[in-house]
Order: C-alpha cells, then structure tokens, then sequence
C-alpha cells in the first residue's frame, strides 16, 4: 500500500473518530458502533509472517520485528503527519477551519497527487 492510500486510510479512522466523538456528545448513554476501519487496513497492510517451527523465542522477535517495523513505521508516519496537521491549525489559531476541515484538506491533497 502506498503512503498516500495510507494517509487517506488514516484521514478516515481520525474523521470516524471525530463522528464517533460527536455522536457521544450528542448521546452519552448511548452506544456508538465503530466501523472497524483501524482492523481492515491493519489485516490489508500487516504482513503473513511465517516462523520455523524450531524458531527460538528470539528468533521468532527478530522475524516479526523485521517484518513488521515497515508497516508500523508506515502507519506511525500518517498518524503523526496528520496529528501534526491538526496541531498546527490548533497553534496558529484557526478558527475559520475546523478538525474535519484540516482531515478534508489532507485527504484532498493526496488525492490530487495521485491525479498529477
């Protein structure tokens, strides 16, 4: 998966979690369903890894660190880029700009990339 399709995942989860937010504010005795975006993208990105079956404890560390420190990497990146995206809109003030605007602006961006 490419790092623009993972920024657009992660745009998604952090908008659901603003819905979620929003529907908890309106309704706090009530329940709110997650649409299980976080575990979709984890089970299309994460990859199979395999282990000997005569595989040390520390070997089977070694693989899955190996195999996964890519992915985990990745998904950090877009959580951290989009974070520092809010955060800046936070610092400077905006108030013409909401959350949903920013998340909107970073998932059109990297739309637009794919288009060029």
């Amino acid at each position: 998966m490419e790092q623009r399709e993972i920024i657009q995942r992660v745009v998604g989860i952090l908008t659901e979690g603003i819905e979620m937010r929003r529907q908890v504010r309106e309704n706090p005795d009530g329940e709110v369903e997650p649409s299980g975006a976080v575990g979709t993208m984890l089970e299309e990105m994460l990859p199979r890894i395999e282990i000997p079956a005569d595989a040390t404890p520390i070997e089977v560390a070694e693989v899955v660190g190996r195999e996964l420190s890519p992915v985990i990497e990745q998904i950090t990146s877009a959580f951290a880029f989009s974070f520092a995206q809010l955060a800046e809109a936070h610092d400077e003030g905006r108030t013409d700009v909401t959350s949903a605007d920013v998340l909107q602006s970073i998932a059109l961006h990297f739309e637009d990339e794919v288009e060029e």
